[in-house]
């Protein structure tokens, strides 16, 4: 008797932050904190993903809790391992002995070549056959709808949870591009940092999440009476260790996010300044593209394009452009071999010149 292996291609955003999962036919089925807590004394798993997110700051001693990456790129490789296991057995529940999985998974640009098989390792630990990796920015800019095979360039900045990744990309590969660990992590920590410096309060990583959502803003628009607006924090104040609520305001989240908002613009005009002049010329006609979490920040589209005089645009799926884009390229399987071959050339290239 003849069996017939079922196939099953996922394209995945192991990001910092989220893990989102695609299914080919179904879209994305799966968005869930990249987060895993287990018991340290029986190191059985105890939650993952949003349920586990739910435990940081509030978990006893025998519990930890841990992102296993880190600026976008595995730090905890066991436990990056047994996370993308739990996520992909909750939209895979065929046992993969009957099943055939094709993976695309997305990382950073930045990552080393030790990085990437280190995300391909984790990624046939779980019971992938075939593994694709493919670099964040590409898979942003396909799941944002631009056509990066065309001669004319097009340009994306994917701002993460641990990476911001900035592209210019033309005939289905990338031209020039650069990463930066600076992202949604380090916004979050620059709030905490200000508040405790100007409040002399102490604020956990959820409440600094939740206020730059809330009242964020990379810039202060004076000519909108509405634009600041206010919210209460809580945590402890570190005068009298007792806990305590204060009002801040948009304002001061401003001026917190100054520093991480200032270097994502300043990787974008360094791309800017490396790409081909005719390339360069493309993008001042075809504007950017943001995706990521971070294009939500409010007003900072507007702030790029003021100090680039590129015209900014946030992609309408920007949190799910990654996932989005693994997924697309599954659906012709050439078109990822082009990219891998592309950018084979483009390092051999760099690499022959750099001997020369």
């Amino acid at each position: 008797m003849r069996l017939s292996l079922f196939k099953q291609d996922i394209g995945i955003d192991l990001g910092t932050a989220n893990t989102l999962v695609y299914i080919k036919g179904k879209g994305i089925v799966l968005n869930e904190a990249s987060v895993i807590a287990y018991n340290t004394n029986t190191k059985k798993i105890l939650a993952v993903g949003n349920e586990a997110k739910n435990m940081i700051g509030a978990a006893p001693p025998h519990i930890k809790v841990v992102r296993p990456l880190e600026d976008g790129v595995i730090s905890d490789f066991g436990m990056t391992h047994l996370m993308l296991k739990e996520f992909v057995r909750r939209v895979v529940p065929t046992s993969s002995f009957f099943t055939s999985v094709r993976v695309v998974i997305g990382v950073p640009s930045g990552v080393t070549e030790v990085e990437k098989r280190a995300v391909e390792e984790v990624t046939r630990q779980m019971g992938a056959k075939e593994v694709y990796i493919m670099e964040e920015p590409m898979a942003a800019a396909i799941g944002s709808g631009l056509d990066v095979d065309s001669s004319t360039g097009c340009m994306i900045t994917d701002i993460g949870g641990g990476t911001s990744d900035i592209a210019i990309i033309a005939l289905g590969g990338i031209v020039t591009s650069t990463s930066l660990r600076i992202a949604g992590d380090k916004m979050n920590e620059s709030i905490i940092n200000y508040i405790r410096k100007v409040y002399s309060l102490l604020i956990g990583e959820k409440m600094a999440e939740k206020v730059k959502t809330v009242i964020g803003c990379a810039y202060i628009d004076e000519e909108d009476p509405d634009w600041v607006l206010k919210y209460t924090i809580s945590g402890r104040d570190l005068v009298t260790g007792l806990p305590k609520s204060i009002e801040v305001n948009s304002r001061d989240i401003c001026n917190a996010l100054e520093e991480p908002v200032s270097q994502i613009i300043d990787g974008i005009r360094n791309t800017l300044e490396n790409a081909p002049p005719e390339l360069a010329a493309d993008i001042i006609n075809q504007g950017m593209m943001m995706a990521g979490g971070g294009a939500f920040l409010r007003g900072l589209d507007t702030l790029i394009s003021r100090e680039t005089g590129i015209r900014t645009i946030i992609a309408e799926n920007a949190a799910e452009a990654v996932a989005m884009g693994t997924g697309m390229s599954l659906q012709n399987m050439e078109t990822i071999q082009l990219h891998v071959r592309a950018k084979n050339m483009y390092t051999n290239i760099n690499q022959n010149n750099q001997n020369y």
